[in-house]
């Protein structure tokens, strides 16, 4: 049977709005009219449970003894309708035979016109009475949805039709299929693996990291190919719950055209979505689609189906002739089919793309552009120019105090080009995700507080270095203090704010990369730091012994740091190759999420 448009629009009504946890208290009334429960799945086939009941004729206010069982379910639903018009309200009401077991729901406007489960406890058999109205149908028909757990069911199980006294019988024959014959597709199992040939030529591909081979336990794949007024889908993906991709028109969820496959049990369940916001996923029926085949072998879910270009008919679902940004994304399902959010960012493509035009074979990010330039942005100003600009500050002070740059001393210059840098890099990097979100993140913890900390204790660096005393004042030593406080902390911070960056969605660098690469540069720092402490205090501590050992001259300050000078060079030359080796393993790093 095949459902009208307006009942079809209904249906997608109340899935909308429907929860994703089904209706675990019997409480079923948005599914009145279709008796489709939202579970995000097509119905079964064939029936394995029956109706029955203890008569086949009725007057008005007769009752009937009705019966449902089979095998163990968890809900069902029960209506009478005419048996000539099957998509018309229920008719009639009914009085309940077990309380614990069943509750009355009022469908449309009339009371008591339907019965459903009280819980989601197993059961095998329920009873209930009809009654039969004033204004019945000549012929009534029992129905019923029975959920054998969240994703098996079957919807308008056909039970018997009864009828009043001396009705004759039809002439055309009554509906009688099940709804499930109107609403499913065979679902097969695919014997091999997916492949990338055609990709760019005939088909196309979207893969993660680029070019990998979809066979791979490590490759994220997704191909669109174009027959006549279709597409042919394939998505493949190492996940042991769901695999999932959507249509865009902007790089943010919300308002998307999405397709899940979604592993329950060993079991690959594909359905069709819409995405309202950062809220869960309206899981719809993939009514829409056709030869739907699975595959989940050494954790590596494939699916694959069919869905037309343009469906006018479907609330929800985008034309595949437009161009749209498109998302790839992974997650965990719990046992019922329920998918919880991604833990890391989707796959984004970094354009808009039509997939029934030109082939092309392409990759994505899992970082925006803008979310990346801010982290290495802040990587160059914290990490590169602020490290070198200390250690220059801290140690070559008598090295470089007789070698001049623009006219002060070159130590200075070097110093102050580097932190006028940092205060540069870190105020542009600052901007960029507020930029991109366009408010505050309340999602990333204490990341934003201590990095507007940060960019706090950056402008104050400056701004308090114009009013540095001049070397002799009084107040010199106060401000030094000052200004090492300040700039120590906002380095460590800087630090400890990286750290916790690494690990957010918008930029989870690959694990455990990230962690040993900081620890390793905060080793290398410091250890390079402690070296020129070290090698300034012998140089300061050295004596020369004359003659017999006995007189011990401590060598002046200027001297020993003049042999330092060449050491100490060297040091710094090794650090800010090593500072560089660093900042490049970290923007390589970056280009590859």
């Amino acid at each position: 049977m095949e459902l009208p448009g307006l009942a079809f629009a209904v249906r997608m009504f109340i899935c909308f709005y429907a929860s994703v946890d089904g209706y675990p208290s019997g409480k079923v009334r948005e599914a009145c009219t279709s008796m489709i429960p939202c579970h995000g799945s097509s119905p079964q086939l064939l029936p394995e449970h029956t109706i029955t009941v203890n008569g086949t004729e009725f007057k008005p206010g007769d009752n009937i003894e009705v019966h449902l069982s089979g095998p163990d379910f968890e809900g069902f639903f029960i209506q009478a309708r005419d048996a000539e018009h099957l998509d018309s309200p229920a008719v009639g009401s009914f009085i309940l035979a077990d309380r614990r077991l069943s509750q009355l729901l009022t469908c449309g406007r009339t009371k008591n016109s339907a019965v459903s489960h009280t819980s989601k406890a197993k059961k095998k058999h329920i009873k209930v009475y009809w009654i039969a109205p004033g204004n019945a149908p000549k012929r009534v028909q029992f129905l019923a949805t029975v959920v054998k757990k969240y994703r098996t069911f079957w919807v308008k199980i056909p039970g018997p039709i009864v009828s009043q006294p001396n009705v004759p019988s039809p002439t055309t024959p009554l509906h009688v299929t099940s709804e499930a014959m109107s609403t499913s597709h065979l679902i097969s199992y695919l014997s091999k693996p997916f492949n990338a040939s055609g990709c760019g030529s005939m088909k196309f591909c979207i893969r993660n990291p680029s070019d990998c081979d979809p066979e791979s336990a490590s490759c994220f794949f997704l191909s669109f190919q174009q027959e006549k007024s279709s597409v042919f889908i394939e998505m493949s993906g190492p996940s042991e719950g769901y695999l999932a991709f959507a249509l865009s028109h902007d790089q943010w969820m919300g308002g998307d055209d999405a397709y899940l496959c979604v592993n329950e049990d060993h079991h690959v369940y594909i359905s069709t979505a819409y995405l309202k916001g950062r809220s869960p996923p309206v899981l719809y029926s993939e009514n829409a689609l056709e030869d739907v085949s699975w595959r989940l072998v050494d954790g590596v879910l494939q699916c694959s189906f069919r869905r037309s270009i343009r469906l006018p008919a479907y609330k929800g679902r985008f034309n595949l002739d437009g161009s749209y940004y498109i998302f790839l994304a992974d997650g965990e399902a719990s046992e019922g089919g329920l998918i919880y959010k991604h833990r890391r960012q989707p796959l984004i493509t970094n354009g808009m793309y039509n997939v029934t035009g030109l082939p092309q074979d392409i990759g994505g990010s899992r970082s925006p552009r803008l979310i990346k330039a801010h982290g290495a942005l802040m990587f160059v100003a914290w990490i590169t120019a602020v490290s070198i600009g200390v250690i220059v500050a801290r140690f070559f002070k008598p090295v470089w105090s007789h070698s001049f740059l623009f006219g002060k001393e070159m130590w200075f210059q070097v110093h102050r080009i580097l932190m006028l840098t940092t205060v540069m890099l870190t105020s542009i990097s600052f901007v960029l995700p507020f930029i991109y979100r366009g408010a505050w993140s309340h999602q990333a913890g204490f990341h934003p507080y201590l990095g507007c900390t940060v960019m706090a204790l950056t402008i104050f660096q400056p701004l308090m270095a114009g009013f540095r005393p001049s070397r002799h004042a009084p107040r010199r030593q106060l401000f030094n203090w000052f200004h090492w406080s300040a700039g120590t902390t906002a380095r460590i911070l800087a630090v400890v704010t990286m750290f916790l960056g690494m690990d957010l969605p918008a930029l989870d660098l690959p694990d455990p990369w990230d962690t040993y690469t900081m620890i390793g540069f905060v080793a290398w720092h410091v250890g390079t730091d402690v070296l020129l402490e070290i090698h300034s205090y012998c140089l300061v501590c050295k004596v020369e012994v004359i003659e017999d050992d006995r007189i011990q001259i401590l060598q002046s300050l200027t001297s020993a740091e003049a042999e330092g000078r060449l050491f100490k060079q060297i040091v710094l030359t090794i650090y800010v190759c090593g500072n560089i080796v660093f900042l490049f393993a970290f923007l390589a790093a970056i280009n590859q999420i």
